[in-house]
């Protein structure tokens, strides 16, 4: 139920941003559009990846590769959204991310199944914050 929740919300986010955008576009250009587009797109990926990687973590005790393979999805979508923007707050944002993302590795190489995941969560949360303002 929650993760209908966050798909919800993360589509309400997804549309107001492309209004956003477009309005963006009609006084800035077609390029704000795409990299606003780029940046929403993305972290709506990332998003998902976020809740792949909670349910993985959750189910770590039959699958432990399942939370690598979230962690590896939410770092390739990092790497796209760090190329194609020059925001300083998504680029913030991006690098909190990382760090995040780099912590429950390391957690899961030392033998933690259960990593707190709450760094991520709320680092993806405020890249979608600055992809939509």
């Amino acid at each position: 139920m929650a993760a209908s929740r966050r798909r919800a919300r993360l589509t309400a986010v997804a549309a107001a941003v492309a209004t956003a955008a477009l309005t963006a576009g009609l006084t800035t250009g077609c390029d704000a559009v795409g990299k606003a587009m780029d940046c929403v797109q993305t972290a709506d990926s990332i998003a998902d990846s976020v809740t792949d990687l909670q349910q993985a973590v959750e189910n770590a005790a039959n699958d432990p590769t399942q939370a690598d393979a979230s962690l590896d999805a939410i770092q390739k979508n990092l790497d796209r959204i760090g190329d194609k923007t020059d925001d300083a707050d998504v680029n913030k944002a991006v690098d909190d991310l990382n760090k995040a993302v780099a912590n429950v590795r390391t957690s899961l190489k030392n033998g933690d199944n259960t990593p707190d995941v709450s760094p991520v969560t709320d680092a993806a949360g405020e890249l979608t914050k600055v992809c939509t303002s």
